[in-house]
């Protein structure tokens, strides 16, 4: 297989005293207020998996739906969660007000996604509520209680939901997806364009439909639920007035402003190392007040190097 085109350009170099020790590479776009592209780097036509990236859109087709949800819950839905006992606590309520439990769940088992909430679950075995996309499940579940539909293959592809999921994802991004699959979690995975995703970021940001008005001031209204306690996504979205953003596995991150300015990242490597000093940099381009989250490098315990973006 040519990875060729895959490999992009180089996005960040990490150096140190001056030399330039590893390199990350892929590929970026960012959008303007107005929706049109002012700066890519590599290939931004290439398909790619934007796995977790994309679970505002996918909340948005089970809305559309009939879903009725109170805002954080929505959020977790949105969610590629820590595994917070508040994460359990909002995803059990989505359960319960549907008739649900846990035995419902068709993703896979997992081991907590933060670090803290992790090393807090001791020895204790994989659950699917522990897994971070469980949220999204729970949404899942729950959309087709609303509707009769079958809960047993929600995650079939060819299951009602997912239907229109597609539909979501292709209206939103005004192209068709690819390459179908399953995620880590099991869901169905559509593969599309970089330029595609940030297509559909942007308009789920400025779009006057109240279904995607909805599910975007679920997320910013609600940080903690999105991701967790000391995560970036957590982080930059409680610290920046009506920021979205979110990550997805494999070094995917998507973000947007109130104004519809986006940006989408994609790492060659599968890498999320470089993406706060990116952020970072675009915020000061943009001229975001925002805490500085560049990557430093350490020699004896001083500072003797950084991820330089390009």
């Amino acid at each position: 297989m040519d990875t060729s085109s895959f490999r992009g350009e180089t996005l960040a170099e990490v150096t140190r005293a001056g030399l330039v020790e590893s390199v990350h590479s892929g590929h970026l776009i960012e959008l303007d207020a107005s929706g049109d592209v002012v700066r890519t780097l590599g290939s931004v036509h290439i398909p790619i998996y934007p796995r977790s990236s994309v679970k505002a859109l996918q909340a948005s087709a089970m809305v559309r739906a009939g879903l009725k949800l109170k805002p954080e819950q929505l959020a977790v839905v949105c969610a590629s969660h820590s595994g917070s006992e508040e994460h359990f606590r909002v995803i059990k309520s989505i359960l319960a007000d549907h008739n649900l439990d846990e035995s419902d769940f068709r993703n896979a088992l997992d081991f907590p996604l933060g670090e803290i909430e992790r090393r807090a679950w001791g020895d204790k075995p994989k659950t699917q509520l522990a897994q971070n996309c469980s949220g999204k499940h729970s949404g899942m579940l729950a959309t087709c209680v609303v509707n009769g539909w079958d809960t047993n293959t929600y995650t079939d592809p060819n299951h009602p939901l997912q239907k229109l999921i597609i539909a979501e994802f292709e209206t939103l991004a005004r192209e068709k997806v690819q390459h179908l699959t399953a995620d880590g979690c099991g869901a169905p995975l559509f593969a599309l364009t970089l330029a595609g995703l940030a297509q559909a970021i942007h308009t789920i940001t400025v779009s006057p439909d109240p279904v995607h008005q909805e599910v975007i001031a679920a997320c910013r209204a609600n940080p903690l639920m999105v991701a967790g306690e000391g995560r970036l996504t957590t982080r930059l979205m409680r610290a920046v007035p009506g920021l979205f953003m979110k990550e997805g596995a494999e070094g995917v991150e998507v973000l947007s402003m109130p104004d519809g300015r986006t940006l989408v990242i994609k790492c060659a490597d599968g890498s999320w190392r470089p993406m706060g000093p990116i952020i970072t940099a675009t915020f000061k381009r943009w001229g975001v007040e925002a805490p500085d989250e560049n990557v430093y490098v350490y020699g004896g315990g001083k500072i003797v190097g950084q991820i330089e973006v390009k």
